[in-house]
């Protein structure tokens, strides 16, 4: 059977794409299907709620993690005016839900995307699940795909799969390696990034892919 090779024609209906990470290396879930779409065109807006400073281990600087997401996003071909980095702290984002909810609004009505790439909603981290609910609230207009962070989930409802290739899975890897202060997460070895993206491709037919549930789709 013929694998199914990354066809970009959906993809370039997303004119204006939202990425919102609770967490700055959060877009280890979407970072290929990020690329993808900086290839094709697509206007990518991203935002990170928070630098974590009180996750940063010994011996960094506080800031270390803001400065590896903004190489990683350079790197997934986001430009730099697009890139924000909030200051929420790591851990106690239900005790800000209205004036995250507040920022979405605003920020909604003034990017206005078309699509938005978010934390699924099995998502059992508390930051992770106050962005989905208060994302879902602000963008329930536009399409919404929730990305995959396993570490997080119980379960998942994988019911969209944007295909990588070769080269593609290569980069992902490659930009996520600027978080060199969290090497030390399973998550950020290169053996898992490209394991679960051959799980997935096997799912839908290709060599590797990335998994979404379908939240909101509006066509």
């Amino acid at each position: 059977m013929n694998r199914i090779m990354p066809n970009d024609n959906l993809l370039k209906g997303m004119k204006r794409v939202l990425v919102l990470c609770p967490h700055t290396d959060d877009e280890f879930g979407c970072s290929g299907t990020i690329y993808r779409l900086t290839r094709v065109g697509a206007e990518v807006k991203y935002i990170a709620l928070s630098r974590c400073e009180a996750s940063v281990p010994e011996p960094y600087p506080k800031d270390i993690l803001e400065k590896e997401c903004r190489n990683c996003t350079r790197l997934l071909g986001i430009r730099a005016n697009n890139v924000e980095v909030w200051d929420y702290p790591v851990r106690y984002f239900p005790e800000h839900r209205q004036e995250i909810l507040e920022r979405f609004v605003r920020l909604g009505r003034e990017y206005a995307p078309d699509t938005v790439l978010l934390p699924s909603s099995f998502d059992t981290h508390q930051d992770h699940s106050t962005v989905f609910q208060e994302g879902f609230r602000a963008f329930k207009y536009s399409s919404m795909l929730g990305y995959e962070l396993p570490q997080n989930l119980i379960s998942f409802a994988n019911t969209a799969f944007v295909t990588l290739t070769e080269e593609y899975i290569n980069h992902k890897i490659c930009a996520l390696s600027s978080y060199e202060s969290q090497a030390f997460r399973s998550y950020s070895s290169p053996d898992f990034i490209r394991g679960l993206a051959r799980v997935r491709g096997v799912q839908c037919n290709a060599m590797y892919a990335e998994a979404f549930e379908v939240i909101r789709l509006v066509i």
